[in-house]
């Protein structure tokens, strides 16, 4: 970890109650946000009864960036009508995506977030027509986002494509970062998803390697089924306290 690293430690959701959470930690991803946002009143309720230094990120409405066949689909609290599933999902510029941005926008600004998550299944490969939706939505939500960061986590991209559309459209790329390589400079967002079934307990000296990963700004969001105590005890590694 370079001197001057600011590094941001959470969890990607709230794995307790609100209270005992912000009792512990500094930072959360909020993930309802992805499957169903809540009214914008109950997120301006959670920004103030956290913490005045707490801070939220968030992930982008699923409608934005997974197409109705995702069985994430199954918690949206209205089904999405047969004649349109060819309308949401891949970043399509179409009013129905458009409207979930300005949906997820709003949450965004409830939360005071600075972040935003959009988050990519496997199924948005790296082809023509993909890009191509890539470039028109966020030329536009670019705009619309003001000093809000935007941030992308591509699944199975080739990581030279997806940091150069990331820096031609001003997007962090969102990473873990034991499977891929950080950028060279830049604010850092990683996810850290513990394996292919979340089921990875980080040990002690890959805490380590991730410490050396942290330059600049970074945020360490945890995605692991142990997230909590491996948060816990990457934030007293950075304290210099041990685990």
């Amino acid at each position: 970890m370079s001197a001057e690293a600011r590094v941001h430690v959470g969890c990607c959701g709230f794995a307790m109650a609100r209270a005992a959470y912000y009792a512990r930690f500094r930072l959360v991803e909020v993930q309802q946000t992805f499957y169903q946002p809540p009214r914008p009143q109950t997120l301006e309720r959670w920004r103030a009864e956290a913490p005045t230094d707490f801070v939220f990120t968030l992930k982008a409405w699923q409608l934005i960036t997974h197409e109705p066949a995702s069985p994430t689909y199954r918690r949206l609290r209205n089904p999405i009508p047969a004649r349109l599933r060819d309308r949401y999902g891949a970043f399509r510029p179409s009013e129905e995506v458009y409207a979930a941005w300005r949906t997820s926008l709003a949450c965004a600004r409830a939360l005071a977030a600075p972040i935003l998550v959009f988050q990519s299944p496997a199924s948005f490969t790296p082809g023509q027509a993909h890009i191509a939706n890539l470039r028109a939505f966020f030329s536009r939500a670019r705009i619309e986002a003001g000093e809000l960061v935007l941030a992308w986590e591509p699944r199975g991209w080739p990581v030279e494509l997806a940091q150069s559309l990331c820096d031609a459209l001003g997007l962090v790329r969102v990473l873990d970062p034991f499977r891929d390589p950080p950028p060279a400079q830049g604010l850092r967002y990683f996810r850290l998803h513990g394996g292919a079934d979340y089921g990875h307990t980080y040990t002690d000296a890959e805490l380590e390697r991730l410490r050396g990963w942290c330059a600049g700004e970074t945020w360490c969001l945890f995605n692991n089924r142990t997230m909590v105590a491996d948060a816990e005890r990457f934030t007293r590694l950075l304290q210099g306290q041990g685990n």
